[in-house]
């Protein structure tokens, strides 16, 4: 047997289970399909003498291909969720594995769930909770820490599960705060600052925030209101672990994070948070003012 023969053999010994991992990311059998395709592409372009694991080399290289898919699809105009639901057409014939996963745990209310979350996300959760991808696995693929891997499954699996999102998460109307907060600091506006934030607010600063001039400790609505105003050009808005907030950004890399308490509609707790270790672990998502 050929060199390219043994490894078109070994490839087909993983191709269902592959299939599998696919479509429980993707949701669509064709894009399962390309996703596989693509990664018998790499492989046969690949070195394999130093490939020890094949069977996690390749679920690792369909992660990644289907994390690109999905990115794809966020700057694609949306399809309604059953052009890519998992259905089996009738003139293909059925495939016993893609015929149980799809009468598993990836049904139509579950794709709808997992059309909500982040590509991050939703890889993360499939493949540790689907298929017991160790985190040091996903870290990488995701482009984050184990640690953080480790949260924004757990993010994911909250909403899998509907649980409830941690108090105080009204994200609609936290965003709202938080976009008058940006207004009237990168304005000058005193007044509006001091609408916006509670009388008793108290703002903490950790060490790696504080070394670009910000105060560590500051109570009440005027001393952190003077210390914001016309100071807060270049945040922007995000959301810090799922709950929006602010960024202050140089030259694409986040220097602070600013993590909002909202209660009674306005800002009753600021943190403002610089720490390497913590910038390198948080998941942020850009949102629109």
């Amino acid at each position: 047997m050929s060199g390219e023969d043994w490894l078109a053999t070994r490839f087909e010994a993983n191709r269902s289970h592959l299939r599998s991992v696919a479509y429980r990311i993707l949701g669509s059998e064709p894009e399962a399909e390309d996703a596989v395709q693509e990664a018998w592409i790499r492989l046969s372009r690949s070195e394999t003498a130093t490939i020890d694991n094949l069977g996690g080399w390749l679920t690792t290289v369909v992660g990644r291909i289907c994390l690109d898919m999905l990115r794809s699809r966020r700057v694609r105009p949306e399809r309604p969720v059953h052009d890519h639901s998992p259905t089996i057409a009738d003139e293909v014939a059925p495939d016993p594995e893609l015929a149980a996963v799809q009468a598993d745990s990836v049904g139509l209310a579950l794709l709808v769930v997992l059309e909500t979350l982040t590509p991050a996300e939703r890889l993360a959760f499939i493949l540790h909770d689907l298929f017991a991808v160790p985190f040091d696995d996903i870290a990488p693929i995701i482009g984050k820490t184990p640690a953080a891997a480790r949260q924004i499954a757990s993010r994911a699996r909250r909403r899998v599960r509907g649980t409830p999102e941690p108090a105080g998460a009204d994200v609609l109307r936290q965003k709202e705060v938080v976009n008058a907060f940006l207004a009237a600091a990168r304005h000058a506006d005193f007044t509006a600052l001091l609408e916006v934030l509670d009388p008793e607010i108290v703002l903490h600063a950790d060490t790696g925030a504080a070394q670009y001039g910000t105060e560590t400790t500051l109570s009440g609505a005027a001393d952190v209101a003077r210390m914001f105003l016309g100071r807060a050009a270049a945040a922007r808005l995000v959301l810090v672990d799922g709950i929006p907030g602010l960024v202050w950004m140089r030259r694409g890399e986040p220097l602070i994070v600013f993590s909002f308490t909202v209660a009674g509609g306005r800002v009753a707790k600021l943190e403002l948070r610089g720490d390497p270790a913590y910038l390198e672990n948080v998941d942020l998502v850009p949102l629109k003012g």
